[in-house]
């Protein structure tokens, strides 16, 4: 409360002038945000070509490890080996073919994450939730 005593302390400002150096400041904070934003939507797009990379990375490797130990069996393993190795190098050697990235356009899972509503938390350890989808992403063609 103030008191006429204590009012002569106080800096004082008419509420229309106040309320017009409050809109500057807020004018000044949305643009810096708008920056931000913009930051976030380039950082999502690098993060999604990121994405589809560790993909491409992720099935090299599998071919290449299969190439290299298949190669190290025919040279350098026994016949009983080969043998007992023959059925599941096959049927790796057709799972890796049936996901060939280059036959078709590879689409890594997509990802949606649902922020939490602050408002509602009764658990602090809680921030959002995480939904894959496999395929097409939603919106896309």
């Amino acid at each position: 409360m103030c008191s006429a005593v204590k009012h002569r302390n106080h800096n004082s400002v008419e509420i229309p002038e106040a309320a017009a150096n409050f809109r500057l400041r807020i004018e000044e904070d949305d643009k810096k945000i708008m920056c931000a934003v913009s930051d976030v939507h380039q950082q999502l797009d690098d993060t999604k070509q990121d994405a589809v990379d560790f993909a491409l990375q992720l099935t090299l490797v599998s071919m290449k490890s299969f190439h290299t130990y298949s190669r190290e069996l025919l040279d350098k393993g026994r016949p009983s080996d080969i043998t007992r190795a023959a059925c599941e190098l096959h049927d790796r050697a057709t799972e890796l073919l049936n996901n060939d990235v280059t036959a078709v356009k590879y689409r890594p899972p997509h990802v949606t994450f649902t922020p939490a509503d602050v408002t509602q938390v009764k658990r602090l350890s809680l921030i959002g939730q995480l939904v894959t989808t496999a395929g097409q992403q939603p919106g896309t063609s």
